[in-house]
């Protein structure tokens, strides 16, 4: 009901503002500026502690602040005394919808928000009681979210009462720190729906600012607070924040704001905040939203890689970057981060290459461009061990790879196949470099001692040149791995650090060993006498090669008894075992070479999920949306043979789709873009209908004689799928 009239009154909101922000700085020093006029853009660009520049190692995260950091609780003002309830706000909605008469709800309106001070008088559940803690915020939620749901079907002279009132609230002349009352109007303003509507952005703009430029200390009581509003408002407080960003970036009607120029501040302030819930989620358990919730995927339209290089160049500075915030940037958008920076390192590389070479008067070979990789079939992993160990200098190059006594050239096909053979083989259960559980389905390193790791080494550049040439791989490690492959995301200057250790929980066990995490459940939640019982010591018990040996988790764990006081100590220091201590060098190795490849500073955008997703892809396989983005070279999607093939793929099962997928471009995985990334082709073969299909996997091509019948295309194609491993040239 905002849309039609209300466009030139919120219009004169803004210009309303703008007055009154004149005439505050031309007042002099005769009274403080209000909070709306920030004389130094610093204020509002600089991040908040709670997301602490990326390139440090500390995540997006809140923890109790210490106590010097905690602002003096200044003296609240009594607050004006409102006793009406839910039910009574209820029946007099219903006694002004049959009566028509709106003015005891415009009365309320107009008070309730008035002023911080009314708003909490209206919606604080007890007035007398301070509510200072981070645990309850003390907001009447039940309240609120029923007063806000009547408001939008109310006239729009209660809705621009509302509004006015919040003006009145933003002015006020802020004088020292701000109160746990005035933090509570914050809260319930930001959930005001009325804010969905662009023709409030000013106001909801001021807002934000306002928020945005609180204190550390502040931002921690308003972050706890979030974390108990129910999940679905939740969810609408962070699509508003995010849909206030996209508009501002590409306004749909760009005479509704102020120029840009005029308010630069709108965007890093909404950022701001959006991280304040961003925080929240990550603290709540399990979150309240998903990670993916926060992406903005307007963001993939802007210029990533300005975003980018002003976020190396000036890190946490005064100028602002979308990648101070990673959690708003899609996967989508990072992987063309990741890729862009990866060109532009193999180029500086190659180039590198090229004028050494020629300062030292030698001819330029077209080889020296690349990470020419030459490797026989038979000796697949000891070729690509020595290969990749003797060109550790050229790793940053394109990949190039060549199967002695094989004419295939590699356009990115041959590639696609080294790695798929060669994970087979290093993964395979023979080859004792991993442990496959079936219980989780997942591969974790052996805790074998071994003299030399480095085929440890070789896999952790596997995945790195993964990553960097943008192959996925059809690699199951749990998402803990993931975890410490970023612990730390950048490789430390001191080798003496430690790396690839990162706090667990049993929660991180349950996804590699789930029975022996249910055990340990078990334990902590035992009642009886669990030193009598269990008769367990700090010690623990591991076979290698037939011989059973034991490990103490603390001095002297042997003579240390596991009791009822002491047992979660015992599951952490055991859980600490499994995944980081007993098989630190394996890891560390990994961890070694997946960076000799990815050292970039587009590590530090992601998460520990997202590096899962970029070198494993995804393993939902959705045939339709293949169907959907397929193009064609000598066929119509309407000719017979395409329908025949259609048919016969969609009722293929899971394994023939996947082989299918493998055998025309390479992978059985979907790129993070999903299907229609792969741009998949299907081209006629004008070639007899006796042969089987053939693939370019270089070019994700299938090329497909026009069969006859339904029958004798399926039966040709599932002979071709089922029988593919090795190259030619055509």
């Amino acid at each position: 009901g905002l849309e039609r009239g209300a466009k030139n009154q919120f219009s004169t909101f803004s210009n309303f503002i703008t007055t009154i922000n004149q005439k505050k700085e031309g007042t002099g020093n005769r009274s403080p500026p209000t909070q709306l006029v920030i004389p130094n853009i610093k204020n509002v660009r600089d991040l908040p502690p709670i997301c602490l520049d990326v390139r440090q190692k500390q995540r997006v995260s809140v923890d109790t602040l210490p106590q010097e950091l905690k602002a003096p609780i200044p003296p609240q003002p009594s607050l004006p005394i409102r006793t009406k309830t839910v039910k009574d706000f209820q029946d007099d909605v219903e006694k002004a919808k049959s009566s028509g008469d709106w003015k005891v709800i415009h009365d309320f309106y107009s008070t309730s928000f008035d002023s911080f001070l009314e708003i909490n008088a209206a919606f604080k559940k007890d007035a007398s009681f301070p509510f200072n803690t981070i645990e309850d915020s003390g907001i009447n939620a039940k309240f609120v979210n029923v007063v806000y749901d009547a408001l939008l079907n109310t006239p729009q002279d209660v809705q621009k009462s509302v509004l006015k009132g919040i003006i009145n609230g933003l002015l006020q002349e802020w004088k020292g720190p701000r109160t746990k009352d005035d933090l509570r109007a914050y809260c319930i303003l930001l959930q005001n729906p009325q804010f969905s509507n662009t023709s409030t952005y000013v106001i909801y703009a001021h807002l934000l600012r306002q928020i945005a430029a609180l204190t550390e200390a502040d931002h921690h009581f308003l972050v706890h607070w979030s974390k108990k509003i129910a999940q679905r408002r939740f969810k609408q407080l962070v699509d508003r924040l995010l849909q206030f960003i996209s508009l501002r970036l590409f306004p749909a009607k760009p005479e509704e704001f102020p120029p840009m120029m005029k308010c630069t501040w709108w965007i890093p302030s909404a950022t701001k905040v959006l991280a304040l819930f961003n925080a929240a989620n990550s603290l709540s358990s399990p979150s309240i939203i998903s990670y993916t919730d926060f992406y903005n995927s307007t963001l993939d339209h802007i210029d990533l890689m300005e975003e980018y290089h002003n976020w190396q160049c000036y890190g946490n500075s005064h100028r602002f970057s979308f990648c101070q915030y990673p959690f708003i940037i899609s996967i989508a958008a990072k992987k063309v981060i990741i890729q862009r920076d990866s060109e532009q390192q193999m180029i500086s590389i190659a180039r590198q290459s090229l004028v050494d070479k020629v300062s030292r008067r030698q001819k330029p070979d077209m080889n020296m461009l690349f990470l020419n990789v030459k490797v026989r079939r038979t000796h697949l992993v000891s070729d690509s061990l020595d290969e990749l160990a003797r060109k550790r200098a050229d790793l940053k190059k394109k990949l190039k790879v060549t199967f002695v006594g094989e004419a295939g050239l590699d356009m990115g096909g041959l590639t696609k196949e080294w790695f798929l053979l060669l994970i087979r083989q290093i993964f395979h259960p023979d080859y004792g470099m991993f442990t496959y559980h079936k219980d989780s389905h997942c591969h974790w390193f052996s805790s074998f001692k071994c003299d030399n790791y480095s085929e440890f080494r070789l896999v952790g550049a596997l995945m790195g040149l993964a990553v960097y040439n943008s192959i996925t791989l059809d690699i199951r490690f749990p998402p803990c791995c993931y975890k410490k492959l970023l612990s730390p995301p950048i490789v430390p200057c001191d080798h003496n650090t430690l790396v690839g250790i990162c706090d667990v929980t049993l929660e991180d066990l349950i996804q590699v060993m789930p029975e022996l995490a249910h055990g340990l459940s078990e334990l902590l939640a035992y009642e009886g006498n669990v030193e009598e019982d269990f008769y367990s010591t700090f010690q623990v018990f591991q076979e290698e090669f037939g011989v059973i040996k034991s490990y103490n988790l603390k001095p002297n764990g042997e003579k240390i008894p596991v009791t009822n006081q002491n047992r979660k100590e015992y599951v952490q220091l055991y859980v600490d075992f499994l995944l980081n201590k007993s098989i630190y060098k394996q890891f560390a190795a990994f961890y070694y070479g997946f960076h000799s490849v990815c050292a970039s500073y587009a590590l530090l955008l992601l998460r520990p999920e997202e590096v899962e997703i970029l070198v494993c892809g995804s393993p939902e396989l959705d045939m339709s949306a293949l169907q959907r983005s397929t193009q064609y070279e000598g066929y119509q999607k309407t000719d017979l043979t395409i329908r025949y093939f259609w048919d016969v793929v969609l009722g293929f099962s899971l394994d023939l789709q996947k082989k299918l997928l493998h055998f025309a471009t390479g992978s059985d995985r979907v790129p993070v873009g999903g299907m229609a990334d792969l741009n998949f082709k299907i081209s006629k073969s004008e070639t007899s209908t006796n042969w089987l299909p053939v693939a370019h996997t270089c070019f994700n091509q299938l090329c497909l004689p026009p069969y006859k019948n339904k029958k004798e295309l399926k039966q040709k194609l599932i002979i071709g799928i089922s029988n593919a491993e090795g190259f030619g040239l055509e």
